[in-house]
C-alpha cells in the first residue's frame, strides 16, 4: 500500500522523557499503526530534510480508566523513536 508521507506521522510527542532523548538525537512520533519502519525513516528524512540513521517502534497498549464509574480504556497507538545524524536537528521540535 502507498500511503503518503504527510499520513505517516500523525503527531510528535512532547514529553519530559521525548526532551531527554533529543539531546541523543532521537525524537518521537506517533505514526500510523500500519506504517513500517522503511516508511518511517523516508517520511521523516522527505518532511524534515534530515539523515535518519535509525528507527525503533512500538506499540502501546491502551491503559484501563473509568469515566463516570464505567471502565474502558484509552487508545492503543504505534510511536516511533527517530535518531538522526549527528549534528543535525528537526526544527519543529526546537521551537517548542
Amino acid at each position: 500500500m502507498n500511503m503518503i508521507m504527510e499520513d505517516i506521522l500523525i503527531k510528535p510527542v512532547i514529553s519530559e522523557k521525548a526532551n531527554m532523548l533529543r539531546e541523543q538525537n532521537k525524537y518521537v512520533f506517533v505514526v500510523r499503526k500500519d506504517a513500517s519502519k522503511i516508511q518511517i525513516k523516508e517520511a521523516v528524512h522527505k518532511l524534515f530534510n534530515v539523515t535518519v540513521v535509525g528507527c525503533t517502534t512500538m506499540n502501546v497498549k491502551g491503559k484501563p480508566k473509568r469515566t463516570r464509574g464505567i471502565p474502558g480504556f484509552t487508545a492503543s497507538y504505534k510511536k516511533a523513536i527517530v535518531r538522526v545524524a549527528p549534528g543535525e536537528t528537526i526544527q519543529a521540535f526546537e521551537g517548542v
